[in-house]
């Protein structure tokens, strides 16, 4: 059924092509931010999960 239904949109086609290009670039981003990060910054950020909730 849902064949079908994507089978009758004119110009579905484009729709994989358009999320690739846009989530392409993203990833290479967020990639290249993470390599490129302060080592200092990296250990805080991991050991956020581990620190007790000092606001409570």
């Amino acid at each position: 059924m849902i064949k079908e239904v994507l089978n009758s949109i004119n110009g579905v086609a484009i729709f994989p092509v358009v999320g690739l290009i846009l989530f392409f670039p993203l990833f290479i981003g967020v990639v290249y931010y993470a390599f490129k990060m302060d080592k200092k910054k990296v250990d805080k950020l991991s050991n956020l999960p581990l620190e007790d909730d000092k606001e409570n």
